[in-house]
C-alpha cells in the first residue's frame, strides 16, 4: 500500500510517498512519518481523507483502525496533514493547572504578604479563613491525586498552549479569591451560615469524587471505547452529574465565605462547564438516538436541576 500524505497547502510532508504493508494500521503510518521526518511524533498527527463535495468537515483517521478501512481499493491514497504543535499528557496539563491553586492560597494565609499592601504584618484570623483554607486544599489536593489514579482520558495529549491559557485562569483566579478571602479588614460570615456552606460543599466534593469513578469505569485502562450512556447515582438524573457537583462544591464554599472574588470564579466556571454540558448532552442523544437497534438515551436534566 503506497500513502502520499500532503499538508492543508497540497505541499508533501515526505517526497515521494510512503510504502505501508496491506495491513498497516493508522498508528503504523503515524509512526513512519515521525521516522521519516524526525519531527512530528504521532501525538502532534492529524490525519484525514481530503474533503469531498458537499463535506464541511473532514474525516479523521482513526489510531486503532486499519488503513484499508478507508481505503478498500488498493492503489495510491491521499492523505492531508495536519501538525497539531507541540504536546503534553493531559496529566500534565492538570497538574500543572492545579498545584498553583494549591499553593498560592496557602501562601497568602500564612505569609505575610499583606504589609506590602500597607496592613500589620500581624492579623487575627477568623474560623471561617481557617476552614476555607482546608477546604481549598483538600479541593485541590483531591484534583491532583484524581488526575493520576482516577481520570482516564480519551486523548492521550493536549496543546501545550493549554498549559498556558488554563494556568492563567485557575492561578489568577487563585490570587483573586486568596487576597479577599484572608485580608485583614475580612468580615466573616454568621457560624451557622459557615457550618451550612462547608458542610453543603464538603457533601458535593464527596460525590464528585464518586461521580468521577463512575465516568473512570465506562473507560478500558487505555482510555479508548467511545461514548457509553452514564447511569447510576447522580448520573440517572442528571448528564453531566460530575459538572453539576463541582458548581455546587464551589456554591457551598462562597455561601461561607461570602467574597465577589469567589462568586465571580463560580459564575465563570458555571458558564464554561455550561457550555461544555450542553455539548456532551447533544452528542449522547445524537448517539442513542433508539434508531436501528441503538439504545436510546434517557430524559435528564443537563447540568444544573432545577434549572437545566
Amino acid at each position: 500500500m503506497r500513502a502520499t500524505v500532503f499538508f492543508r497547502n497540497g505541499r508533501e510532508v515526505v517526497r515521494g510517498g510512503l510504502e505501508l504493508h496491506d495491513d498497516a494500521k493508522v498508528d503504523d503510518l503515524k509512526v513512519l512519518l515521525y521516522k521519516k521526518t524526525g519531527k512530528y511524533y504521532p501525538e502532534r498527527q492529524r490525519l484525514t481523507l481530503a474533503l469531498e463535495s458537499g463535506q464541511i468537515r473532514p474525516t479523521v483517521l482513526e489510531g486503532g483502525k486499519k488503513l484499508k478501512d478507508y481505503f478498500p481499493q488498493r492503489g495510491e491514497h491521499k492523505i492531508v496533514f495536519k501538525d497539531l504543535g507541540p504536546q503534553v499528557k493531559y496529566s500534565t496539563l492538570f497538574f500543572w493547572e492545579y498545584v498553583g491553586p494549591l499553593f498560592i492560597y496557602p501562601a497568602f494565609y500564612f505569609l505575610p504578604l499583606y504589609q506590602y499592601f500597607g496592613y500589620p504584618a500581624e492579623r487575627v484570623f477568623q474560623p471561617v479563613q481557617f476552614f476555607a483554607l482546608l477546604y481549598w486544599c483538600l479541593h485541590y489536593a483531591k484534583r491532583i491525586l484524581e488526575t493520576f489514579y482516577v481520570h482516564r482520558f480519551s486523548h492521550a495529549t493536549s496543546p501545550l498552549s493549554n498549559v498556558f491559557r488554563n494556568c492563567t485562569y485557575y492561578w489568577s483566579f487563585a490570587i483573586f479569591i486568596a487576597y479577599f478571602a484572608n485580608h485583614p479588614l475580612y468580615t466573616p460570615v454568621s457560624e451557622k451560615q459557615m457550618y451550612i456552606g462547608f458542610g453543603f460543599g464538603l457533601l458535593c466534593q464527596l460525590a464528585n469524587f464518586y461521580c468521577h469513578i463512575i465516568l473512570r469505569n465506562l473507560r478500558p485502562p487505555d482510555g479508548k471505547g467511545g461514548y457509553q450512556i452514564p447511569s447510576g447515582f447522580l448520573f440517572n438524573y442528571v448528564t453531566c452529574a460530575n459538572y453539576t457537583t463541582e458548581i455546587y462544591q464551589w456554591l457551598g464554599f462562597n455561601i461561607a465565605t461570602q467574597t465577589l472574588s469567589g462568586y465571580a470564579f463560580l459564575v465563570v466556571a458555571a458558564l464554561i462547564m455550561t457550555d461544555w454540558a450542553l455539548g456532551k448532552n447533544k452528542r449522547l442523544r445524537k448517539l442513542f438516538d433508539g434508531k436501528d437497534g441503538r439504545a436510546k438515551y434517557p430524559k435528564r436534566w443537563v447540568i444544573l436541576p432545577p434549572f437545566l
